[in-house]
């Protein structure tokens, strides 16, 4: 017994290290088999569970149960976190990080065993949670729930928690673009050649007999790219006759809308593979890059992103939350009914290839301002997301904890090989290491700030910034290389550190290897934004006497004229309004600071943990600063919160500092130095400026939504504020009228 169990875990040992990874030129979906995982007899009945569908992780997918001898599924209706912990429990997973609905994982057959599931998160199997009864429902397998276990297994699990792939020698997995040409082995990204696909022996290939241009729309889609286009095949007739071919799918009939080509119908060679093909020739395939992938200045310039949709949140280029603009105001997207078939539409409009997976309940961070809409159901065959059927929603309907977000299969550019991380605790942190030439060496750290560590990690595939690190002797030095970059300035958008300005030649003023840039990078990151509404139902103006003022002139919440004032006689006049700033990301906002460097405030009985957290301005419509900014240093800490979120933070005996994912940080119009001093300010029309995290000292997901504008009209004696709105909450056309406001004739807001 004990040998058996000896070569049982051997055999699967072996099975999970012969599970082939993706393969470097693409990020293809991959599709398992069924999964199926034993489980403790229930009762009279042996429950076991798996996990189906594609494309699809090892450690998601839709959620099946084999009950009295037969396989079925899970209806979606009031499913929740609390069931997908309890499923991924059962499945030898610690817990879950999500569900999905709507059959995002394709749609199962037979039974659906079980409807109205409503666990606590507690329970030892679902069997033991609340149901409507085994086999009782009245769903379709349009409603079959998935679930996303968090890829850590329970601890000390024995083989009946082991998920035990199952391999099928004809099951298409990994699909790849074999450049044949010389010049197209070396330039990146791979936009034609010879489709591959991967199986038990090897890559093989595709007969091309009666392949047609929908085929190749689904494996441009896989290779991240939005459009095929038709291929010379007379060059590649001829070297094909020259190579011994394998051909393992010998007839391919997708519709074009599949995201993967192991979801279209697919036959199969069983006899001789290398004379399978009569008058054919291997599958050949050319695609259209979008424009951020174009290999010519000529194409990005004709392939112009679309103006009407957007993604939002993402920490890599193709994901995020997809916002889409209505009218002259962006909004999102409820997750009713979203899927891979409209995730796809919208990624390919944005010119990326087919979607990878159609993310439900805000995964990307919720969004502002309206959902224009919901219940989106496309085709595949759409060419925009506008073409798609939808329904127009009331507030009623859906809030943005539904936010819909997807991710997008993206062209391979390789630029992962071109960097690494060295001396660091974690594969998330360390110094940062380039390829200049034929030799690895570290970045200088001057001029390091977190746009440069955000390229870095986004390039490494790490997620997010969480600190750009300017010392690095903490880490381990004994395999320090020289300094091989410097003067590394990005924009924060770029791909790879290489796309960023640098010096040519390497001209560093602190060069010794304790200097070297560094960066500690997280999956997740923070989102502050202003509520703009409350700033214009809050403003308004105060004369305030100069001897209520000593505490806030010690904090220099006063234009420099207030030191020629006649002190304590007199007033200045300030320009008052409240400041609600919410975090929206998928991480808390804390402080890059740490307590020990904290400032003790007298004035206000608190420690300020960021010097400058928000720039106050109010500007002509030109731009210039015609009141001196206030740079306004907070005390952090959570005010309030959502329903069901809790309070983390608060400033009161020496707390910790931050602002939780769903809280806000309310500083009231009435407390010191809330307001910007315009005593010197001439009658006129403004522009009220209010921005958030200016020196982008702590990493967000989303810097463009951090400044906040009004336009106001000041009279010398009141003050009337309005079209408050986040940065980039308008068009491209409402923001240039906006700037372009002439001003008020009366006092009148239409």
């Amino acid at each position: 017994m004990e040998l058996c169990q000896w070569w049982r875990h051997i055999v699967v040992f072996l099975l999970h290290a012969w599970i082939p990874s993706c393969f470097a030129q693409t990020t293809p979906p991959v599709r398992l088999s069924p999964t199926p995982t034993p489980q403790t007899a229930e009762g009279p009945e042996t429950l076991k569970f798996r996990l189906s569908g594609f494309p699809r992780k090892h450690n998601e997918g839709r959620i099946e149960v084999f009950y009295k001898g037969e396989w079925g599924t899970i209806c979606d209706d009031d499913f929740s976190l609390a069931n997908a912990h309890v499923l991924c429990r059962q499945l030898g997973f610690v817990s879950a990080t999500g569900w999905t609905h709507s059959a995002k994982y394709g749609k199962g057959t037979g039974k659906i065993w079980l409807d109205n599931v409503q666990c606590s998160g507690s329970e030892r199997s679902v069997s033991v949670c609340k149901s409507r009864g085994w086999g009782n429902s009245d769903c379709t397998h349009d409603e079959d729930a998935g679930v996303i276990c968090k890829d850590e297994r329970l601890p000390g699990y024995v083989d009946s928690n082991v998920i035990e792939v199952q391999v099928d020698e004809n099951k298409v997995e990994e699909v790849r673009l074999r450049p044949v040409f010389t010049i197209a082995t070396k330039r990146m990204p791979v936009t034609e050649g010879v489709v591959e696909v991967k199986n038990k022996d090897g890559w093989a290939q595709i007969c091309d007999n009666g392949w047609t241009p929908k085929n190749s729309h689904v494996v441009c889609g896989m290779m991240g790219f939005p459009h095929e286009k038709k291929v010379n095949k007379n060059f590649y007739k001829l070297y094909s006759e020259r190579q011994k071919n394998h051909f393992l799918v010998h007839s391919v009939a997708c519709l074009g809308t599949e995201v993967h080509l192991a979801a279209c119908p697919l036959e199969f060679n069983y006899d001789n593979a290398t004379e399978s093909c009569p008058g054919g020739m291997p599958a050949v395939v050319s695609c259209v890059p979008g424009p951020l992938y174009a290999q010519s200045t000529v194409m990005r310039k004709k392939l112009k992103m679309p103006s009407t949709i957007r993604l939002k949140g993402g920490a890599k280029y193709g994901e995020g939350r997809v916002e889409v603009l209505k009218g002259s105001e962006w909004g999102t997207i409820c997750d009713d009914r979203w899927n891979l078939l409209s995730a796809s539409v919208v990624c390919r409009e944005l010119g990326f290839g087919s979607a990878k997976e159609a993310l439900t309940g805000a995964r990307m961070g919720q969004g502002l301002g309206p959902i224009h809409m919901n219940e989106v159901q496309c085709t595949g065959h759409e060419r925009s997301l506008w073409n798609c059927r939808y329904k127009n929603i009331t507030a009623e309907d859906c809030k943005h904890t539904e936010d819909a977000s997807l991710r997008c299969n993206v062209p391979y550019m390789g630029f992962e090989k071109t960097v690494r991380l060295s001396g660091g605790r974690s594969q998330y942190e360390g110094r940062v290491e380039v390829r200049v030439g034929q030799r690895w060496g570290s970045v200088c750290s001057e001029g390091w700030t977190t746009k440069e560590a955000m390229v870095a990690c986004r390039q490494l595939g790490l997620g997010f910034s969480m600190h750009a690190i300017t010392e690095t002797w903490y880490w381990d030095s004994s395999n320090v290389t020289e300094m091989v970059m410097s003067g590394v300035k990005c924009t924060g958008d770029e791909m790879s550190l290489s796309q960023c300005q640098h010096h040519r030649t390497v001209n560093c003023q602190k060069a010794l290897a304790r200097f070297s840039a560094g960066v500690i990078c997280s999956e997740t990151a923070s989102d502050l934004v202003l509520n703009a509404p409350l700033v214009q139902q809050t403003t308004y103006i105060e004369d305030r006497p100069l001897h209520m003022l000593y505490c806030a002139a010690e904090e220099d919440c006063l234009s420099k004229s207030a030191a020629k004032a006649n002190w304590p006689y007199g007033h200045r006049r300030l320009l008052r309004f409240s400041s609600q700033i919410h975090n929206i990301g998928r991480a808390d906002f804390r402080p890059k600071a740490g307590r020990h460097s904290w400032v003790w405030h007298a004035c206000h009985g608190h420690y300020h943990s960021m010097d400058i957290f928000t720039h106050y301005d109010l500007m002509s419509a030109n731009g210039t600063k015609v009141a001196e900014g206030h740079k306004a240093s907070f005390c952090l800490e959570d005010s309030d919160c959502d329903e069901g979120v809790s309070k983390r933070y608060e400033c009161a005996n020496f707390g910790e500092q931050g602002i939780t994912v769903g809280c806000w940080d309310l500083y009231r119009h009435d407390i010191d130095c809330q307001w910007i001093d315009i005593s010197d300010v001439k009658p006129g029309n403004y522009i009220l400026q209010v921005v958030i995290n200016p020196n982008y000292e702590v990493a967000e997901s989303d810097f463009t939504n951090n400044a906040m504008k009004c336009n106001c009209k000041y009279d010398g004696h009141r003050i009337w504020v309005h079209n408050c709105h986040i940065g980039d909450a308008f068009s491209e056309e409402a923001e240039k009228k906006f700037e372009k406001y002439p001003g008020q004739l009366n006092n009148q807001i239409s």
